[in-house]
């Protein structure tokens, strides 16, 4: 029987700031159930066991950021939606480093295309629809923004542009030009 007050939204939202507070691979039932001040065998009645909890906050992650990464491209194309594609989603690990942890976790086929991981795709192919790319050119797009993008913010959140006087800012717009102009570029493949 389910505590009361205890929800699944509640579960899920309080892992997930767990997650940005202790990094969401410290994240466990027992984590949680501390937090909420009750023990652990209270939450099972919830979920099934401690991976359907880091779903959950994985689902959640991708539909948060989904919905940033939306309203940003909101009316834009070109240059100027890739820029503000792109830093939706560091802005977004800036402030929800647990959470963007937690959308690169790997879900079961039948979950992810049930979540909001799909949109983050349609969004980056309808960023490229503005620079003309043909398939399979386009995949190949889609797969070097996303590499470009959390590749840097990975890296920036681990750490690892403090050690250098240039400031991680201007590094990140420089990144973004260089992607605008080889995107504009691209040599087109003959049929």
């Amino acid at each position: 029987m389910a505590r009361a007050g205890i929800t699944g939204e509640l579960l899920t939202r309080t892992a997930a700031e767990l997650a940005d507070e202790i990094g969401f691979d410290r994240v466990t039932v027992s984590a949680v159930a501390r937090r909420l001040g009750v023990k652990d065998p209270s939450l099972y009645a919830h979920i099934e066991n401690a991976r359907e909890l880091k779903v959950r906050v994985a689902l959640l992650a991708l539909e948060e950021l989904a919905d940033r990464a939306a309203a940003a491209l909101a009316g834009r194309a070109g240059k100027e939606a890739l820029v503000a594609f792109a830093n939706a989603y560091r802005d977004y690990a800036r402030q929800h480093p647990g959470r963007y942890a937690a959308a690169r976790f790997e879900l079961d086929p039948e979950t992810a295309a049930a979540s909001a991981a799909p949109r983050h795709s349609e969004m980056t192919r309808a960023i490229l629809r503005g620079y003309d790319l043909p398939e399979p050119d386009q995949t190949d797009a889609v797969r070097f923004l996303g590499g470009a993008f959390h590749g840097y913010v990975s890296l920036e959140l681990a750490g690892g542009f403090r050690h250098t006087p240039r400031a991680a800012e201007d590094s990140w717009a420089w990144t973004l030009d260089t992607l605008d102009f080889a995107l504009r570029n691209h040599p087109r493949r003959s049929e």
